[in-house]
């Protein structure tokens, strides 16, 4: 039975960032950045490289493998002026990213146009590229104005799209940068670990890892586990209804192999890193639940998570589910969708800590930290403010340990 959570207090997750405190650019070393660690009620401040002082031995990280893709296209038509088509989501041949990633043929996506009105229906669009010595011909076709389905076909089949968009796109910063993205941003934007194409905004968290923080935290014994999320632009979509429960949340795409899920049953202590992360592993418990009441479809809505049924099963029990329908089926890994809405009144099933970066005010982001640690995270922002740490995607990080 699905028993909606109280209407939130949106003064609740509001409070007062000053634009100085927002993050224009990352630092030159990503570990250098503040880290706040709040545990059990208390806070204290180091440096996001002496984190493996905090993260106890036999504890699991989980990270979000997903790789930044250049989504922002930018046609030019015959009189001038630009059209800028923003990838969303996949439509054709398939709507999972790996695959229309490497198509090397045709793709279609849904898309945000920058310039519709100037766009005609039977208008195509092209782009000439050369790569070394190599030509590529790009054509853009707007197949339907209202769903903004947008096909690219190309002439040159020795290119993945994947390679067609490093080739053509630009860094989709985050809108509250309010600037244009540089040479910089390609790297900076982009975990150490990123692997899985398919991304529009970075999981932000994992931006302060380096190869050698990750090397310190195994030596020391902690578990390092990939997952993959791929963050869409709804990540930065405001609050705006008046009742939060019906703000209309992004779906957004999963891969999970066997391993991550025999991960989780083995672990003890689970921290996420990033939003992310959680969202993914609190959506595949929810999964597992579905697959012991016999519904193998892995799309999780957005308020399945506040099922209150008597008999839910434990964390193990849920995905040693998952494991046994994966080996069942001869699976090593498997495709879902989640649009799950975390939000003060959710039991956490299986994360008991999270690694994460400051949020924006009114944003669902800050609501899944105050559904974590309570009123708490008043305290750990007016901290933060205090002690000027830097906000939003390239600002500081905290560890939170409930």
């Amino acid at each position: 039975m699905i028993v909606l959570p109280e209407k939130p207090d949106l003064n609740e997750i509001n409070y007062v960032l000053p634009e100085e405190k927002i993050a224009k650019y990352p630092l030159k070393n990503r570990s250098d950045s503040k880290l706040l660690v709040y545990e059990k009620g208390e806070i204290s401040h180091k440096v996001f490289n002496q984190i493996d002082q905090v993260i106890k031995p036999n504890a699991s990280l989980f990270f979000n493998n997903t790789k930044v893709i250049p989504a922002r296209l930018f046609f030019q038509k015959e009189t001038g002026a630009y059209i800028e088509i923003f990838l969303l989501k996949p439509i054709a041949p398939s709507n999972i990213m790996s695959i229309v990633m490497e198509e090397r043929k045709t793709v279609q996506w849904q898309c945000m146009i920058g310039g519709l009105k100037k766009w005609k229906d039977d208008q195509s669009l092209f782009l000439n590229l050369e790569d070394g010595t190599e030509k590529v011909g790009i054509e853009a076709q707007l197949l339907d104005r209202d769903a903004k389905i947008v096909q690219f076909s190309w002439d040159n089949s020795q290119y993945s799209f994947a390679e067609i968009v490093e080739l053509t796109g630009k860094v989709p910063l985050p809108p509250y940068l309010n600037r244009e993205a540089e040479a910089d941003d390609k790297d900076r934007y982009q975990t150490v670990y990123s692997k899985e194409e398919g991304a529009v905004a970075a999981p932000t968290a994992g931006l302060h890892f380096t190869d050698e923080v990750l090397d310190t935290l195994k030596e020391n014994g902690v578990n390092e586990t990939e997952l993959t999320l791929h963050v869409s632009a709804g990540t930065f979509q405001p609050i705006k209804s008046e009742d939060a429960r019906e703000h209309p949340m992004h779906s957004e795409q999963m891969e999970v192999k066997l391993e991550a899920i025999e991960s989780v049953i083995q672990s003890s202590q689970i921290i996420a890193v990033g939003t992310t992360s959680m969202r993914t592993l609190e959506s595949l418990y929810w999964y597992g639940v579905r697959l012991l009441n016999g519904n193998e479809n892995f799309a999780i809505e957005k308020l399945e998570l506040y099922n209150k049924s008597e008999a839910l099963p434990s964390r193990k029990e849920s995905f040693q589910a998952i494991s046994a329908w994966m080996n069942e089926k001869g699976l090593a890994k498997i495709h879902g969708t989640t649009e799950v809405f975390i939000m003060p009144g959710y039991e956490f099933k299986v994360c008991d800590g999270i690694i994460t970066n400051f949020h924006q005010p009114d944003s669902t982001l800050l609501l899944l930290i105050s559904a974590f640690i309570g009123n708490d995270w008043k305290n750990v922002y007016q901290s933060a403010l205090e002690n000027n740490y830097r906000f939003l995607s390239y600002g500081d990080s905290s560890i939170l340990l409930p």
